[in-house]
């Protein structure tokens, strides 16, 4: 991943916080944090964290280190949840959490993590506080918000942003905007830099949302369809479902709450043949470009080229 380049250095340091971090004295407690955290991960939320410390001219010290590794905790801790509430099987090609040690011991795995993140981070401002704690309520309304619209063809696309926006895109944007609180940016470049992470994080899970559509399971780690088959109202589900000659038939599988693993296979097959992937992929391509845009009011840096080569890479990825 090219765009790592400018940190590598840092996020080995990262790697290695994130692993003490979870250390615990109950060593089933370890093993279910390093289950998920060891199953690996593109650590986009730390490496945006450093990024834009660094590009607004933070020196590289060990605060942005533990700052940066606590966002990936408190990333590993939602998916932790998230598979309890989707009923996920599989996360990063392995089993989930909760489906190897239990959902008792999973919560609690989970919990943790969300308690050692904010150790981890060390000092945290105001600004940081406000941040990662407005993240994290996003996070939770926007799951909210989308278990009203649970198996409903109808679903606007205004809902869809708006629930990836809080789930997805409000966490990057606090590792983006902390990391430069922390580097001493301008108000300005704050703005800009949470403007990128909004951005960027749409982009990111339009994408995810394509490959749950076209991906194999060995390039996702988990089986394919798994919106179809939870009833969530994705983008490329929606346009596809609107397809005039082929929509219906997908939508009739969509709302089933009880679907057999032929007919969702079926419904992508469907969805496959309308033009819902190419036209997801010009929206997350916008996206992507408006967050490539917002950098604008930073100087010129191998880390800001590294903020725009991640933009690039998330709307080209594969897993």
């Amino acid at each position: 991943m090219s765009w790592y380049a400018p940190i590598v250095k840092e996020m080995k340091l990262v790697e290695a916080e994130i692993r003490s971090a979870v250390a615990s004295d109950q060593e089933t407690l370890t093993d279910i944090c390093m289950h998920v955290i060891g199953a690996g991960g593109k650590r986009i939320r730390p490496g945006i964290a450093i990024l834009a410390y660094k590009a607004v001219g933070g020196d590289s010290g060990p605060n942005i280190i533990g700052i940066a590794a606590a966002f990936e905790l408190i990333h590993s801790a939602t998916l932790i949840h998230d598979d309890i509430n989707d009923i996920g099987e599989t996360r990063r090609g392995r089993v989930a959490a909760y489906k190897k040690y239990g959902v008792q011991k999973a919560l609690i795995a989970g919990d943790f993590l969300f308690v050692r993140s904010f150790r981890l981070g060390g000092y945290w401002n105001k600004e940081s506080v406000e941040t990662i704690s407005n993240a994290c309520t996003a996070t939770a309304e926007s799951e909210m918000l989308q278990s009203h619209y649970d198996f409903d063809p109808s679903t606007p696309e205004n809902v869809y942003i708006a629930v990836i926006t809080g789930k997805t895109a409000r966490p990057i944007e606090a590792a983006a905007r902390v990391g430069a609180y922390l580097g001493g940016a301008t108000k300005e470049q704050v703005e800009a830099l949470g403007a990128y992470g909004v951005n960027l994080g749409i982009a990111f899970q339009i994408i995810d949302d394509i490959l749950d559509l076209d991906g194999t399971e060995k390039e996702l780690g988990k089986t394919s369809g798994t919106d179809l088959t939870d009833g969530k109202a994705t983008l490329p589900l929606q346009i596809a479902m609107a397809d005039p000659k082929l929509g219906p038939s997908i939508a009739g599988v969509f709302r089933k709450k009880d679907k057999t693993r032929a007919e969702v296979e079926e419904a992508l097959a469907l969805a496959l043949k309308t033009n819902a992937v190419e036209r997801s992929r010009a929206k997350a391509r916008e996206y992507a470009e408006r967050a490539i845009a917002t950098l604008a009011p930073l100087p010129s840096s191998p880390y800001k080229n590294a903020l725009i080569e991640l933009a690039e890479v998330v709307v080209s990825r594969r897993a």
